[in-house]
């Protein structure tokens, strides 16, 4: 298998990671995230835990699609795949600023657990702000930055045909639509967990599958496939051309 195969195939699998960890992690901050007593109650700290653990985990593998798929994507631009890198930096960044915020709520539960007559209006206000804090970089990680990321990086397969057109258009149009919806949700035009939301989420949701999907059984394609760095000097003796460009060193 060439590293470039390699490649894909780390790359489908994290892009997979992303989208399971992602769920499971909303799934599993239920408790804290739509429960204002909380702070108050008995907790389901082992669940609130798990999810954690699983927001942990995505943004390892956030960090890990890009630092996999930058040796590919720069022989396309380099500036771009760069780009690409640091934005996939900050989403992972801005997650585990969430992933923070929701284990401190669990801390000041075990707190107020700890301490009999604590002032109950005064961690409820805390938990909320907390929670908070976690829905706002739900919105500029996950759905900002993300977008972002995801109109570069389509951007990229599109111009390079790494992966089929039709699928970078996808891409293409999932970046741009999740910008959108986050933007309708910073001005209050509707919630960011609502069926619009969700809906608004699904194109870029499909994209980074298919992606997965496409890299894990066909790898990297099209006429724009640059050869492995090490096989350079192979093709000074016979230079041939790929997307129209001569691939013989100068």
């Amino acid at each position: 298998m060439s590293s470039t195969r390699r490649t894909a195939v780390v790359t489908g699998v994290l892009f997979l990671v992303t989208e399971v960890a992602a769920i499971a992690g909303l799934v599993l901050y239920g408790p804290v995230l739509h429960d204002a007593g909380y702070v108050l109650g008995p907790g389901s700290d082992a669940r609130v835990f798990l999810g954690a653990l699983c927001e942990f985990v995505l943004a390892l593998a956030v960090i890990g699609t890009g630092v996999a798929l930058y040796p590919v994507v720069k022989r396309q631009n380099e500036g771009a795949a760069l780009g690409y890198v640091c934005g996939r930096l900050l989403e992972a960044a801005v997650i585990l600023v969430g992933v923070i915020s929701v284990l401190s709520v669990v801390t000041l539960r075990r707190n107020s657990a700890a301490t009999p007559g604590a002032d109950t209006p005064s961690l409820v206000t805390a938990a909320d702000t907390l929670v908070a804090v976690h829905d706002w970089t739900f919105l500029f990680g996950p759905n900002f930055v993300l977008g972002a990321n995801t109109l570069v990086l389509a951007a990229l397969m599109y111009r390079s045909r790494l992966v089929p057109r039709p699928l970078a258009v996808l891409g293409l149009a999932g970046g741009a639509l999740i910008c959108a919806s986050a933007t309708a949700v910073l001005f209050g035009l509707y919630e960011q967990v609502s069926d619009t939301g969700t809906l608004a989420a699904l194109p870029v949701f499909a994209w980074e599958v298919g992606l997965a999907v496409w890299l894990l059984a066909k790898g990297f394609t099209g006429p724009a496939q640059l050869p492995e760095p090490n096989t350079v000097e192979k093709w000074e003796a016979s230079p041939e051309k790929v997307g129209g460009h001569s691939l013989a060193p100068r």
